[in-house]
């Protein structure tokens, strides 16, 4: 299936941008309905949200939490800084922007928006080879030089994919996650998540442990409703969230990955060797909900 090329600008102002989602205006709204999925979501400035594929960037804002936050915001500068973006003046909470030299040139490859009204797509700065609404072929090469293979090659987010993602550009980008990783670059340094790591508090999480976003966020969501990370790969599993296993080439769930003792967690996959499953029929957040009504269960186990 192609993707769809639209230009447009991106803009940061008055928004909270990390380092894997950014507002963008396509110069042509009417090319946002060449893509599959739910209707994107556009905003009264005509400005649309864009995730990026394939990446996670350590969360600065989620749920009134984050991860650690030089590295978190790093991810979120770089991102601005690749996409042209410059001048950011943040508030005094650093969570929004006051101003910036933005509505910066630029385009995405996409072809679907996520059961948000996201659109989920490839990131690139200045004009597109080919015109705005025309279908190409994306082969890995022309990912090269977009701000997913940036933000991986650099260390600054982690590989994060679902069966949206073809095999053969996931290939290719496992290719960059490996060379990073090899040499240590940013949060490969610090990286924890398949490392048996003490949780005492959520401030392990929040404050020092570097941890797959995605595990940081069923983590913490269960740690700040049971107050300890004991019980949390029996609360996974009771969630049953698909994933599809690379190495084993076998469905099955994410618990199966989580590896707990005591109060000691780690993921005994890379993230890579993971394909998650974007559970379009269910509403997001349901992982939180389900905690939320186990937990004085949780409390007296």
């Amino acid at each position: 299936m192609p993707f769809f090329v639209i230009a447009g600008k991106f803009h940061c102002v008055n928004y909270s941008p990390d380092g894997d989602t950014i507002r963008f205006a396509p110069n042509d709204l009417s090319e946002l309905a060449l893509l599959q999925g739910v209707p994107a979501k556009v905003n009264a400035r005509g400005h649309t949200s864009v995730r990026v594929e394939a990446i996670d960037a350590l969360e600065t804002h989620y749920g009134g939490r984050h991860q650690p936050l030089a590295l978190a915001n790093e991810a979120r500068n770089a991102l601005l800084a690749f996409l042209g973006i410059s001048d950011v003046v943040w508030d005094t909470n650093q969570s929004s922007v006051l101003s910036a030299t933005d509505g910066v040139d630029g385009y995405i490859l996409a072809r679907a928006t996520d059961k948000f009204g996201r659109i989920i797509g490839f990131l690139f700065p200045g004009a597109p080879s080919s015109p705005s609404g025309s279908d190409v072929f994306v082969r890995p090469a022309m990912l090269d030089a977009s701000l997913n293979r940036f933000m991986l090659q650099e260390g600054l987010a982690f590989p994060t994919y679902y069966q949206t993602l073809f095999g053969e550009l996931r290939t290719a980008l496992t290719q960059t996650v490996q060379q990073a990783r090899a040499a240590n670059r940013g949060i490969y340094a610090v990286d924890r998540t398949n490392t048996l790591s003490t949780i005492e508090n959520i401030g392990s999480l929040t404050e020092t442990l570097v941890l797959m976003p995605k595990l940081f966020r069923r983590a913490s969501d269960y740690v700040a409703e049971a107050g300890s990370i004991r019980g949390f790969k029996d609360a996974l599993e009771l969630n049953e969230e698909p994933v599809f296993d690379l190495v084993e080439l076998n469905y099955t769930h994410f618990d199966t990955f989580i590896e707990e003792v005591g109060d000691q967690i780690r993921l005994t996959r890379k993230p890579e060797e993971l394909v998650f499953d974007p559970m379009p029929e269910r509403p997001g957040g349901e992982f939180r909900a389900m905690v939320n009504e186990i937990e004085p269960a949780l409390q007296e186990g």
